[in-house]
Formats: C-alpha cells, structure tokens, sequence
C-alpha cells in the first residue's frame, strides 16, 4: 500500500505509453505474447560433458536457469510485475518449477518450489541453489508450505474459494503478508516447466493470472532442425526448443529485445556464466542480495564448530 510492497518497490518513471497499457489490457492472460527459441543442444552437451569431466555436475535446466539469472543482473526492466495496474520493481530475482517428488514414479506426486537468486550467482552457485532445494523436496513424504498450504485449504468444502479471494485482494493492495509471499511459487519473476523431463514437447504456457509472474518458459524435446553450416551448406542439427511466454505490459520491447539478446548470448557461450557479472544493474532504490549456498554452509559449520 503507498507504494510498497514486501515483495517490490513501485516506480513511476515509465514511458506514458507503456505505463498506459494495464489500463488497456488490466490482466496478463490479455497482454501475453509467445515466442520460440532455439538453443544449441549440441554445444550445450559439449559443455556440460567438459564440466562433468572436471567433476561437476552441470544439467541443461542450471543453464536456463543461470542464463535467466545473468539477464536479469543487466536489465531488470523485465524483473518488474503489475498488481492492480501499478508498475512494481520486484526486489529479488526468483525462479519457480514443478518437479516430480519421486523421478521414478509419476504416480508420486509433485510440488512447485521457488529459489531465490543472487544477481551475481554463477552457473555453479545457480546450480547449488537448485540442487539444494530439489533435494529438499524430493520423496513422496515431503510436504513443503505449497504441499501443507494447498492439503489444508482444500480440506473443507467452500474454503479454497474464500482464502483464494482473500489472499487475491490483500495482494491487490500490498496487504499481503511478506511471509506468505516468500513461499507462494507463482509470486516469482518466472516460471519454468522442463517438459523434456517427461518425453514432451515444448508449449507455450500460459502465465498465471494470481500470483505476479512475468515470464514462463516451457522446454522440450530435442528436435532436428536444418540450419545452415559455415560454408553456407544446410545440415541437421539437435535443437533444444524453449517456448516463453512474457506479459508484454511490464517493460517496452527494446528492454524485451536486449534481455533475450543478453540471455541467448549465454546460452550460446555458457562459460561465460562461470564468473560472476562485471557489474549488476538494478532499478533505482531497489538493490537485493541473497547469500551463496557455499558461503551458507561455510558459516554454519563455523557456528557448530565455535559451540
């Protein structure tokens, strides 16, 4: 309310024409676009067998993920959300994914969980915060706040429509408590579905209407494509096909347009996401940092260690 948010910052200094636009399309089911996008599969099975013979494990979803992460550090236009047609810079970088409890057994079960980033995270600290909290979560018997949240709610007849309603307004004017936020995954800035996980193709997928998400990305299966060699001669080639789905309303497409660049950029050349950006970009008053796992650890075992 007033301009805040336990989740972001509200900012005015939008073009009038941009700004305009949550008054012409008021939800993001009206303003979403497709797009399709095609990485290299084999440059990236390249890189991620060199990194498996240097011991470590590196997995095709860490590189979106980390590509997204570096993105994000050099235009945070795109990390921005719309409630209740205000423009709000979000004040931290997050990523949201369903996954299968057991991988061996769909019948299992799945939980959606959120992590948080560091806009100076490298591929490898992505990949710590990923692993970490997929092996929080994995086994049928795990119940996280989404898990214990949704059980509840749906125990008694009525109730899922009431706090639905409930947390939908509260959130509308910022009254939201920052706790509930933390833990919510479709208050992220984007949302991922490995579809390839499953033997899929990509989709488009739609973005959420509850919830604050700006970005869904939907990977799939290896396709072959036909693609055009250095001599200019056509050949097959492995494609890792992503379709995203982006809320037009948040940013102008020139800020769009060098995200995508900026991200496909690392995707093409991963290695570039084994160090850290030169410099992160952030909107103006609004600057957040989340602490590396390692680093997590490192002061834990002191703490143990000093008790």
């Amino acid at each position: 309310m007033f301009g805040y948010r336990p989740d972001g910052r509200r900012i005015s200094s939008i073009d009038p024409i941009v700004r305009m636009t949550p008054y012409l399309m008021p939800m993001r089911c009206d303003a979403q676009v497709f797009l399709q996008h095609k990485v290299d599969y084999e440059k990236l099975a390249r890189y991620i067998a060199a990194q498996s013979n240097k011991g470590e494990k590196i997995t095709f979803m860490n590189i979106i993920v980390a590509a997204y992460v570096r993105a994000v550090s050099q235009h945070p236009e795109v990390n921005r959300f719309i409630m209740n047609k205000q423009y709000y810079s979000r004040n931290n970088c997050t990523v949201s994914f369903t996954m299968l409890k057991d991988p061996h057994n769909a019948d299992g079960g799945e939980t959606v969980v959120k992590i948080r980033f560091d806009p100076t995270d490298t591929i490898y600290d992505v990949r710590d915060r990923m692993s970490a909290q997929v092996e929080a979560n994995r086994g049928v018997e795990q119940k996280n706040f989404a898990d214990k949240l949704a059980r509840g709610v749906l125990a008694v007849p009525c109730v899922p429509t009431l706090v639905v309603g409930l947390v939908r307004l509260l959130d509308r004017y910022g009254l939201c408590p920052g706790a509930l936020l933390d833990e919510l995954p479709f208050h992220t800035g984007m949302f991922i579905t490995n579809n390839a996980s499953i033997g899929l193709h990509h989709v488009n997928h739609h973005i959420y209407n509850f919830g604050s998400t700006s970005l869904f990305f939907g990977m799939g299966t290896v396709e072959r494509s036909v693609v055009l060699d250095g001599d200019g001669k056509p050949r097959l080639k492995r494609m890792l096909p992503i379709g995203i789905t982006a809320d037009e309303r948040v940013c102008s497409g020139a800020h769009y347009a060098g995200f995508f660049a900026t991200m496909s950029s690392h995707l093409n050349n991963p290695e570039l996401l084994e160090v850290p950006p030169e410099a992160v970009r952030y909107d103006p008053k609004v600057e957040y940092h989340e602490p590396k796992i390692r680093e997590r650890q490192v002061t834990t075992e002191k703490a143990t260690g000093s008790a």
